[in-house]
């Protein structure tokens, strides 16, 4: 069974600053560019027969950084819309009360945006491709569509991506273990731990 591997992009001002950020297309900071650098020789041991970035410029600058200039596009990989959400943080969408007291994006409204059950339409249709590959393959995204890709990976309920926190810049990897699907590493950090990418 062939090895997806996922990198959540590096640093932009709006992740720094907790905006959520979707169809914004906001570049790499520089710490950003220097951490998506870093990726690269965590990565370049390892072969993939196929390299996918979401379109955004945050995921195709940290692939490039990397050392994969070269992936295929796939929209399929986009953040979730966040709709009339885009660009606020989290303290700013519960200060409208109501519906929104509590509120993430998980169990929350996002008027205007993406339903979960659509987010993990894309994830299935991300992991068809990740099937189909000759080998082991590589995608650049973004923090919550990432979540939602590897909970359906694992055949959890999309919503299970709530309790897989991801940080920016960092590689994780769902592999198997006795015929099923498994997670092998997660939100590793290079320079970290590197027998948890072996």
């Amino acid at each position: 069974m062939n090895e997806l591997w996922i990198v959540r992009h590096a640093e932009t001002e709006w992740s720094r600053a907790g905006r959520h950020t979707s169809s914004t297309d906001v570049p790499l900071t520089e710490a950003g560019r220097v951490a998506a650098s870093a990726l690269g020789p965590a990565l370049a041991p390892h072969r993939f027969s196929l390299v996918l970035t979401s379109p955004k410029t945050r995921a195709r600058g940290t692939a490039a950084a990397a050392g994969f200039a070269d992936a295929r596009v796939d929209d399929d990989l986009c953040e979730w819309d966040y709709g009339e959400l885009e660009g606020l943080t989290t303290p700013e969408i519960r200060g409208r009360g109501a519906a929104f007291d509590g509120w993430t994006v998980w169990r929350g409204p996002v008027p205007g945006g993406e339903t979960i059950a659509l987010v993990a339409a894309r994830a299935r249709r991300v992991l068809d491709r990740v099937a189909a590959a000759d080998g082991d393959v590589l995608c650049f995204g973004h923090g919550h569509a990432s979540r939602v890709l590897v909970a359906v990976a694992l055949e959890l309920p999309p919503q299970a991506g709530a309790r897989l926190a991801l940080d920016p810049a960092t590689i994780s990897v769902v592999g198997s273990e006795h015929e099923e699907r498994a997670l092998r590493a997660w939100n590793v950090r290079p320079g970290g731990d590197r027998r948890a990418l072996e």
